[in-house]
C-alpha cells in the first residue's frame, strides 16, 4: 500500500469531472479535496523510526558488581506519529479550469498540486470547448433561461428545419470572419486561406466568443437541441445564442440547458460522475490525460510546424486569387481522433 506521501505524489495531475446542473463548481472542488484529503491521511503511515536511549539497569540486575550499567534500547519517536500530530495533510491545493456555472453541467478540468502550473498553461490556450443547447420556442425570459421571468409568449408554428438550419448557417458564416479577424492574419491572403482549410485559425485570447461550429442534433418543436463548438465564451452568451436564434426565426426562445462535452482534449467519456470522485479513480483519470495530453501536445507541435511553413510560402507567393468565400465556408478541424485513440491505449 502507498505511503501518504507517495499517493500524493501520484495524484499530482490534471482530470476531468462531470459537473451536474445546479451545483456551483466551487462545491465540486471542495468535494473533491475533501475526499483525496481523507483518503491520503487514512493511508498507511511508514513504521514511526526509531531513537536509541540508555537506560540504568534496575538495581540487582547487575550481579555482584555496584557499577552503574546502561543498557541501550530503541524507542519509536512518537512525535510523528499521526496519533500525536494529528493529519499529515490539512489543505490540498486543487484548481480548476474553465469553469460553469450552477446552471450548465458538463466537462470540468481540474489540477491537483504541482499540476495547477499546467492547469493555468491550458486555460490561457485558445482550445476550442464543444457544448449541447437545448433550446425551447415560444417564450423569451430576462436572463435566457427556462427558470427566468417570462416576458414574453410567441407562436412558433412557422419554424420549420430547413429555416433553422438556415439560420445557424448564417451565424457561423459572421462566425467564421470574426475568427480570421482575430487571428491577425490578412484575409485576402494566401496564409489565411491555407489556414483555414487545414483548420488552425486560431484567436488570440482577448478575442470575443467566436463560434467554430454550429448545428441542429434534434428538432421536435418547440424543443430542439444545438451542439456549438466555442472558443473565449460563456455559458451566459450560450444562452443568449438560444434566444437570439429565436429572434431571428420571428419567434422566441429560451435555454432549457448547456452542457459541455469537450473541454480541448478532454472529453466526456472520460470525465468521472460524482461516484467516482475518489484518489483511486482519479489517480486513472490523470493517467488516461496524460497520455491524451502528450498527443495534444504532439497534434499542436505539429499544427505550429504548419502554420510556419504557411506563413513562409505565403511569404514567398504573396497574395492568392482565392476568394474570401472559400475560406469562410471552411470548418475548421478539430483534434479528436489523437487524444481519443490515446484514452483507448491506456487501460484503466
Amino acid at each position: 500500500m502507498s505511503s501518504p506521501a507517495r499517493l500524493y505524489r501520484k495524484l499530482e495531475g490534471l482530470f476531468s469531472v462531470f459537473k451536474p446542473s445546479g451545483i456551483h463548481w466551487k462545491l465540486v472542488r471542495d468535494t473533491i479535496e475533501a475526499n483525496l484529503l481523507k483518503e491520503i491521511n487514512a493511508a498507511p503511515s511508514p513504521a514511526p523510526k526509531l531513537e536509541v536511549n540508555f537506560q540504568a539497569l534496575p538495581s540487582g540486575e547487575s550481579g555482584t558488581t555496584k557499577e552503574l550499567i546502561m543498557a541501550a534500547t530503541q524507542l519509536p519517536v512518537l512525535s510523528a506519529s499521526p496519533q500525536v500530530r494529528g493529519p499529515r495533510y490539512r489543505t490540498l491545493k486543487v484548481g480548476v479550469g474553465h469553469r460553469l456555472d450552477a446552471f450548465s453541467s458538463g466537462v470540468l478540468v481540474l489540477g491537483v498540486g504541482q499540476a495547477n502550473r499546467a492547469l493555468a498553461e491550458f486555460y490561457s490556450s485558445p482550445v476550442t470547448r464543444d457544448y449541447t443547447l437545448e433550446g425551447e420556442f415560444g417564450m423569451a425570459t430576462d436572463d435566457f433561461s427556462y427558470t427566468g421571468r417570462i416576458i414574453e409568449r410567441t407562436t412558433f408554428d412557422h419554424i420549420t428545419l430547413e429555416k433553422l438550419e438556415k439560420i445557424l448557417a448564417m451565424i457561423q458564416g459572421g462566425h467564421q470572419k470574426a475568427l480570421i479577424t482575430y487571428s491577425g492574419v490578412d484575409l485576402q491572403s494566401q496564409e489565411a486561406y491555407e489556414l483555414a482549410v487545414h483548420g488552425m485559425l486560431q484567436p488570440h485570447s482577448k478575442s470575443p466568443p467566436i463560434l467554430t461550429g454550429l448545428r441542429c442534433i434534434h428538432f421536435q418543436p418547440p424543443h430542439f437541441t444545438l451542439e456549438a463548438q466555442c472558443v473565449n465564451e460563456t455559458q451566459r452568451y450560450l444562452r443568449k445564442l438560444i434566444h437570439e436564434v429565436g429572434l431571428e426565426l420571428r419567434s422566441s426562445a429560451v435555454c432549457r440547458g448547456v452542457r459541455r462535452i469537450r473541454d480541448g482534449p478532454f472529453g466526456l467519456q472520460e470525465a468521472l460522475t460524482r461516484q467516482h470522485w475518489t484518489a483511486s479513480d482519479i489517480r486513472r483519470g490523470i493517467k488516461v490525460h496524460r497520455s491524451m495530453l502528450k498527443a495534444f501536445s504532439k497534434v499542436s507541435d505539429s499544427t505550429r510546424a504548419e502554420k510556419a511553413q504557411s506563413k513562409q510560402r505565403y511569404q514567398k507567393t504573396g497574395t492568392a486569387d482565392d476568394s474570401t468565400a472559400n475560406i469562410t465556408a471552411t470548418t475548421p478541424k478539430h483534434l479528436h481522433s489523437a487524444t481519443e485513440e490515446a484514452a483507448e491505449n491506456v487501460s484503466p
